[in-house]
């Protein structure tokens, strides 16, 4: 039996378009067999870029389906995020929340491992390649299946490993979901096979040279691995297959492998004529993988326009507000002066009575003032400068009435009384889109995930050795992260349950928008406490006089069910069909 592989390139572009077939077997007729495309230098890097073709793209709209964001569009019929608050989609509806990762991601897996089938009988000399070049192309591809698994399991929890290609007298009968702790063995076991491979330029490097955007890294083959084992010792994922201690090391070697490899936070401080700070200045400023600027993007990806999908009315061409920020969210930021959060909880179920920290220095007739520098980078609220320097600048209005006010009848406008900031360049307009990139994997993260270990396995406040000349406690790598924004620094002596609460809150407004918080609730077992009720705020004025009157909105997207994507309907009757067993995730029967 021949396998086909059709392959099309663009001049200076590299591969388009590359598919594969294995169950037809037809006479040549221009296009190549598989052992073909793997007998030259060409073919094996066309089939290596087509392996590339499935890695995700990060976006801010996925923080409208978990409590960072009410969508504008969720008050419209038939829409995707009225569907969405109001539990009606089903197994056959789903995909037009996020297309088809199952199919997708296999697709990419059943790629990755026919070119590691195929690029371990290469003579690298036989195809004018160099031995570090084969080898790290293997590692590349090695990343790519890690990261596609991980994908995966984030979503659909258990599914089958499969580490070679199918043939055509396959058995599916014998196929079986394996488990998330399963799973994130074989991840960890590609993203070593990876970084076994030498650590050269022609290789598998630390570094980006020109041309090479969007490569795997060994920085992302640890990012990988600190990311899947702290989702693999979360309440929902934990199934015994690591210890805590275990994941800590993993984080924890990740964290010094790219400490000790040039990866630091960007701390770079704008000119206030472009900036309010550090950390707004990092996301309007497109991701540097090569580090001559940008240190702590790990792996980046394409650029967004807020200001137009994302945007107020009162921006010339704006067409929508997108996920507006909820209350929720803007109540997570802690008080700058005394690093207290301004609100402790809400007195009822629906959040309209918020139960106010004295000792936070929050005063409530002027809530936005005094708040983390992470808000004013992160959100546009009544009285936001709207461009900078902030002196005489126009402000914000989103009062009642106003033309960036609350309404429900036009999608143009907030549902909550917020915007989203994060991203936008003030001077981005209708001809000049200056906004910034989502980042897949940061820095940031990596500090993250080895608090969250840590604090498990050894308590807040235990320095562990990670590393030479490295030492960290969960404390310390927190601390890094918050002293990047200006914040003050979590004390000593908190207890896990206190530490656990802090850092939830942290990791929330560090990553608001950046997709985490979606994953975040679900793996820590929270979602009907976040995802059932939530709020806005409503603003009136008289004179000089505001009234602030929080606004309620209820979903029914908490229930059990969203904690997993359904399996595609199509997909689940077949394996039923095949194994006996229904493979469909609870709720999505």
């Amino acid at each position: 039996m021949k396998k086909y592989v059709m392959v099309w390139f663009s001049v200076g572009a590299g591969l388009i378009y590359t598919s594969c077939n294995d169950l037809l077997e037809m006479e040549n007729d221009g296009r190549s067999t598989i052992p073909k495309v793997f007998a030259t230098k060409g073919g094996i890097g066309a089939y290596r870029n087509a392996c590339y073709l499935y890695v995700p793209v990060t976006h801010y709209n996925r923080s409208a389906l978990c409590d960072d964001a009410q969508e504008a569009d969720g008050n419209f019929a038939n829409s995707l995020y009225s569907y969405w608050y109001g539990n009606v989609y089903n197994a056959a509806s789903f995909s037009a929340t996020d297309g088809n990762p199952w199919s997708s991601y296999f697709e990419g897996i059943r790629k990755c491992n026919i070119f590691l089938a195929n690029i371990r009988h290469v003579v690298a000399e036989d195809v004018m390649l160099t031995e570090a070049e084969v080898s790290g192309m293997s590692a590349e591809v090695y990343t790519l299946r890690a990261f596609y698994y991980l994908q995966l399991i984030k979503r659909y929890g258990a599914v089958p490993i499969i580490t070679e290609a199918y043939t055509v007298d396959h058995d599916y009968g014998a196929d079986t979901r394996a488990p998330f702790g399963e799973v994130v063995k074989q991840i960890l076991a590609d993203c070593d096979s990876a970084l076994a491979r030498p650590d050269v330029q022609r290789g598998f490097s630390w570094n980006v040279f020109y041309g090479q955007a969007g490569i795997m890294t060994r920085a992302v083959a640890h990012a990988i691995k600190s990311q899947a084992v702290t989702y693999a010792i979360s309440p929902l994922w934990n199934d015994g297959g690591y210890s805590l201690e275990e994941a800590t090391k993993i984080t924890g070697e990740a964290l010094y492998q790219c400490l000790s490899h040039g990866y630091e936070l960007f701390e770079d401080t704008p000119k206030p004529a472009i900036a309010q700070n550090s950390y707004a200045l990092y996301f309007i400023t497109r991701p540097d993988e090569q580090r001559a600027y940008d240190k702590e993007t790990i792996y980046g990806r394409t650029a967004v326009e807020v200001w137009s999908s994302a945007g107020m009315p009162s921006t010339p061409g704006q067409l929508k507000a997108g996920p507006c920020p909820t209350q929720e969210l803007v109540d997570s930021y802690e008080m700058l002066a005394t690093g207290e959060p301004p609100i402790t909880g809400y007195r009822d179920e629906q959040h309209l009575n918020p139960i106010i920290n004295a000792a936070s220095g929050y005063d409530p007739d002027h809530p936005y003032e005094g708040r983390d520098p992470r808000f004013y980078a992160t959100i546009y609220y009544n009285g936001a400068p709207r461009t900078l320097p902030a002196a005489g600048a126009p402000t914000v209005n989103t009062c009642v009435g106003e033309p960036d006010g609350i309404t429900v009848a036009d999608r143009r406008t907030t549902r909550t009384g917020y915007y989203l900031r994060k991203y936008n360049n003030w001077k981005s307009e209708r001809d000049n889109n200056a906004d910034g990139a989502v980042r897949l994997l940061r820095m940031a993260e990596i500090y993250l995930n080895f608090a969250e270990t840590a604090y498990q396995s050894h308590g807040p406040d235990e320095k562990i050795e990670i590393g030479r000349n490295y030492r960290f406690s969960a404390c310390d790598a927190v601390n890094a992260v918050r002293d990047r924004a200006g914040m003050k620094i979590f004390p000593a002596g908190l207890s896990k349950e206190a530490f656990e609460k802090k850092y939830r809150n942290e990791r929330r407004i560090e990553f608001a928008f950046e997709e985490h918080r979606y994953f975040d609730v679900r793996r820590w077992k929270i979602l009907e406490e976040t995802e059932h009720y939530l709020t806005g705020m409503s603003i009136t004025q008289n004179g000089s006089n505001l009234t602030y009157t929080r606004i309620g909105f209820e979903r029914a997207s908490w229930q059990e069910k969203y904690y997993l994507y359904p399996l595609p309907q199509s997909e689940a009757i077949k394996m039923r069909t095949h194994t006996g067993v229904n493979w469909q995730n609870t709720g999505w029967e």
